[in-house]
């Protein structure tokens, strides 16, 4: 028996037992006479004692030679501690050891095995065997399990099937670059990995399925960013015989048992707003409502003076920032240089100081006047003591440079609080979206996705009106969940597909099977899937997906420990029938 205790859950009450631990060797503290030794598991650390009157000598040598890291065993009586430690909570007792046996050695670590530790986040990830040691990392782990645990047993509790899909499919266009596979068997042939399972859970709807989940590994081949990664998880789920309502009931629901389990947040009904309402209010589809400075549009009240940058715009509009009038020019010009930032894109800022006495001061005084400016506030919700922000230009541009703005405040007025949940729907996305570059339309989610019923029919005369039955779950800013109604009916699919600027030839090799299987009976059902890394992390009150995954990619796809991606040797090319020419 290696282990009859684990080093976090001994106490008082064990005082005069004889125990035996495992663990590793997290510092030693040598006064030549006594050793003391921390020996750290995954459930905590407790202190060993080695001393000239109680231990034997040669287990006193033998306890000073272990360095940071070895593995051992050790077993001794369980005694009070004469100077307790109230910051652990085995701190009121240690082990006096009797017998000591070293498992395995360890090299010195390349950084400290601490919660703050010294070590680079390019070093922790080529050692990350070693930082899942540390707490922070490991419970990061351990949170992201409990999440997965709470998830199944409530889908499981509602009725739903949990069934794995392949992972080796055919390569579908859904957005994203594939990563795909050669088959070995069928010369000049490759695999897809999926980026999502979608068609498989609507054939399985097809199969009588009629409630499906699976926590599933998906791949999309594209750039990254701080939550996103090349492989990622998700809560994958079809219903049959549903609308809309159905899925937003029964996924609010295993939301709101996931707050309650998870963090003891009781939470109402989640307010719904329409894609349409969040971008003229908020500038983006997933809005962070925990805080306010929605947009208001100035065009009426700004566009009767001789500013010409406003006059010639498409759209004029503010935000409010609550207490921010204090800022000084230098401050303010800092925002300026901010929205003109490359990734921000703005040509410039418009301000306009609410001051406490009810007067206005602006950077366009030369061309409004104090009625005009307060116009502004009212438009805006601006109060005495608020800072106006005023971008123009072409709508949807102006939009994104403000949210981004609105974000950025929030971040440095401290206003997006991590333990503080406002989730949201967002419904009624368009159908299609225009393709600026090429002309064309392409399905926003994706082309299985139904239209809002009554609208198929505009799909011939104003396809950027047609509303989508889809819908999207967002949290904290962040988009958690996503999904639709499907198609169920050959012809509107097929219908589809030529809006998409499929033929019917290309539509039945790409879809086929799918176009098949609905000859037989398909139901209608729709669904959603979860971001599971990016839903943990929320819930863990940070927004980087990596702390919260075991393995994870750098932003530039590699994983630096394992090195890869790696080149193959030619032996293994040739059994794949390729030829690399470098």
């Amino acid at each position: 028996m290696y282990r009859s205790h684990t080093c976090g859950e001994i106490r008082m009450s064990h005082v005069d037992q004889e125990v035996t631990l495992s663990g590793w060797v997290h510092k030693t503290r040598d006064k030549g006479f006594v050793v003391w030794v921390d020996l750290r598991d995954r459930y905590g650390i407790t202190q060993l004692v080695f001393d000239e009157e109680r231990t034997d000598k040669s287990l006193l040598e033998k306890a000073k030679s272990l360095g940071r890291e070895f593995v051992v065993q050790v077993k001794g009586s369980v005694i009070e501690r004469t100077s307790k430690n109230g910051n652990i909570p085995t701190g009121d007792i240690e082990v006096l050891v009797t017998q000591l046996t070293i498992l395995n050695t360890s090299q010195t670590p390349p950084f400290t095995i601490e919660d703050n530790t010294d070590g680079g986040e390019d070093l922790r990830m080529k050692y990350r065997y070693i930082d899942i040691r540390r707490n922070p990392v490991k419970e990061n782990l351990i949170f992201r399990s409990k999440v997965a645990i709470e998830v199944r047993k409530y889908l499981a509790e509602e009725g739903f099937i949990e069934v794995e899909t392949p992972y080796l499919i055919k390569s579908t266009p859904e957005g994203a670059r594939d990563f795909v596979v050669p088959s070995r068997m069928n010369e000049g042939q490759f695999y897809a990995l999926p980026q999502s399972p979608q068609t498989f859970k609507q054939l399985l709807m097809v199969g009588g399925l009629d409630k499906y989940f699976q926590i599933v590994k998906c791949f999309r081949d594209e750039d990254l960013r701080a939550d996103r990664q090349p492989e990622f998880t998700q809560i994958d789920c079809e219903m049959a015989f549903v609308e809309q309502e159905d899925i937003l009931n029964a996924f609010e629901g295993l939301t709101r048992h996931l707050l309650k389990e998870i963090k003891g947040i009781d939470t109402g009904d989640f307010p719904r707003m329409t894609f349409d309402d969040a971008m003229k209010k908020y500038g983006n589809d997933k809005p962070d409502i925990r805080f306010g400075m929605e947009f208001g549009e100035l065009n009426e009240v700004a566009q009767h003076k001789d500013f010409n940058v406003f006059n010639a715009s498409e759209l004029v509009v503010g935000i409010a920032v609550p207490g921010a009038a204090s800022y000084t020019r230098k401050q303010i010009d800092a925002l300026i240089d901010w929205v003109k930032r490359p990734q921000v894109g703005a040509k410039g800022m418009v301000y306009v100081k609410c001051n406490e006495d009810g007067t206005y001061k602006s950077s366009v005084d030369k061309f409004y006047d104090q009625d005009d400016l307060a116009k502004w506030a009212e438009k805006t919700g601006a109060k005495a003591g608020d800072l106006i922000c005023v971008l123009s230009g072409k709508t949807n541009h102006t939009r994104a440079q403000l949210s981004a703005l609105r974000m950025e405040l929030a971040e440095r007025l401290e206003l997006r609080n991590p333990n503080e949940f406002a989730p949201l729907w967002v419904i009624d996305f368009p159908l299609l979206e225009l393709d600026e570059e090429t002309g064309h339309y392409h399905a926003m989610h994706h082309p299985f996705t139904s239209p809002k019923p009554g609208q198929l029919e505009l799909l011939d005369t104003e396809p950027g009106a047609v509303k989508a039955n889809a819908y999207d779950l967002v949290l904290n800013g962040n988009e958690i969940g996503g999904g639709s109604i499907r198609i169920h009916d050959k012809e509107i699919q097929s219908i589809m597909f030529k809006h998409l600027g499929f033929t019917p030839e290309e539509a039945k090799a790409q879809f086929g099977f799918l176009m098949d299987a609905f000859e037989y009976g398909a139901p209608p059902h729709g669904g959603i899937a979860f971001g599971l890394d990016r839903l943990v992390s929320i819930l863990g009150g940070q927004e980087t997906i990596r702390d919260f995954i075991a393995f994870p990619k750098n932003n530039s796809g590699r994983d630096v420990m394992i090195d890869a991606p790696a080149t193959i040797d030619e032996e293994q090319l040739k059994e794949l029938n390729l030829k690399l020419d470098l």
